[in-house]
């Protein structure tokens, strides 16, 4: 008779909110162990929600085990080991301090805070638990895209050789109609900021890893084309829009590279558009969120009258992530960034290995906003961000 293989310890997972990303992150913590070899097995103990009907039900619809209406009644159960935090960015700082002071590990979703200050208390909190054990990643899903990741492994392998330009956008529509609803991304106290939260974070973060340089200066615009749209809570009420619509700004590398940043949700036809574009001393490579499943690359040392854009189409079982998923030409999605996601904290815990992007990694993008906020308020001053 064969002996069993041995079961992989479990690891508790508590969920923080409930709304778009809360079905994403569950999806992704449903998933992951169904694809995946891990050396731990997630569960999901419990989310967490101040709607106690709408919280019993996403708990039901996403296999959650149990559901809570107080955070801190999730961080101080015993079955939750690891604390997942979905919501909006007023409430993260205090729940990822407080989660890791209480011995769990952490990941947060991005922005990582509202202000520098509190991205700082963050990164400390963070630094402290690491010292005895406890791990916090910040999710930057789009890191995970496999062309993206491989793309960045282009990059590191010199095949780009010395960046000198980068270009990025990340355009959306939904507040092209003047009447949509004021929601909390539209409230700075909740928000923080608005596209150049929303979006801009993961522009720079994407500008940041592929390149493997900080951005350390910015020149900045930003506008509210609509500053009130109707509120749902106060009846035949317009409520003010407190944040930007749209971010435009360039930027500066530690290398000198130059970069341009464009973030906007008025862009009217753009439901989820991110492109990139990185131009080398060697070669050049473009992505598209649109395409996520391939990569324009130019190797620029091959003859003039062969050489071209190419398309890879990022597939392989040799590519990132790809050898767990299935035969060369099936393409992934959006949803699989989350299993990657994932995956990789699963890894990063067991092994003891510094999680990226790390809190450190969060508050370097956070250092970005702030500038480029800076920035636009002096009518883009060239402004300096703090490394």
């Amino acid at each position: 008779m064969e002996e069993a293989e041995p079961a992989v310890p479990a690891l508790g997972v508590g969920m923080v909110g409930y709304a778009f990303m809360g079905a994403a992150h569950s999806q992704g913590w449903r998933t992951v162990g169904r694809v995946f070899d891990l050396p731990a097995a997630p569960v999901l103990a419990a989310v967490c929600g101040r709607d106690r009907t709408a919280v019993r039900a996403m708990a039901q619809r996403h296999g959650w085990a149990a559901a809570e209406t107080d955070w801190r009644a999730l961080i101080a159960r015993d079955d939750v080991h690891l604390v997942d935090i979905c919501t909006p960015g007023d409430s993260h700082a205090e729940i990822a301090i407080a989660a890791l002071e209480a011995g769990k590990h952490v990941l947060c979703e991005k922005p990582l805070a509202n202000t520098v200050e509190e991205a700082e208390s963050m990164a400390v909190a963070a630094r402290q638990a690491r010292a005895r054990g406890q791990l916090a990643m910040v999710g930057f899903n789009y890191r995970r895209v496999p062309a993206v990741s491989y793309a960045r492994t282009l990059v590191a392998e010199g095949r780009l050789g010395p960046i000198r330009h980068l270009r990025v956008c990340y355009l959306q529509d939904w507040l092209v109609d003047p009447d949509a609803p004021l929601t909390w991304r539209l409230r700075r106290d909740r928000a923080g900021s608005g596209a150049l939260g929303d979006l801009g974070a993961h522009i720079v973060d994407l500008a940041q890893y592929l390149t493997g340089e900080p951005v350390v200066g910015v020149s900045a615009l930003t506008e509210t084309f609509v500053r009130s749209r109707p509120d749902p809570g106060a009846s035949a009420h317009r409520g003010e829009v407190t944040v930007d619509d749209a971010a435009l700004f360039t930027g500066r590398l530690a290398s000198g590279a130059l970069a341009s940043f464009e973030a906007t949700r008025m862009a009217a036809g753009r439901k989820n558009s991110l492109r990139l574009e990185l131009n080398g001393e060697r070669g050049s490579l473009a992505f598209d969120l649109e395409r996520l499943n391939e990569l324009s690359f130019h190797d620029h040392t091959e003859p003039a009258h062969s050489a071209g854009f190419r398309r890879i189409l990022v597939t392989e079982p040799e590519h990132p992530y790809l050898k767990a998923w299935w035969p060369p030409g099936h393409a992934l999605g959006y949803e699989h960034t989350f299993v990657h996601q994932a995956r990789d904290l699963l890894e990063a815990i067991a092994t003891g290995t510094d999680p990226r992007p790390s809190f450190a990694d969060g508050l370097q993008v956070q250092r970005v906003l702030a500038a480029v906020e800076e920035s636009a308020e002096k009518n883009a001053v060239y402004t300096p961000v703090q490394i």
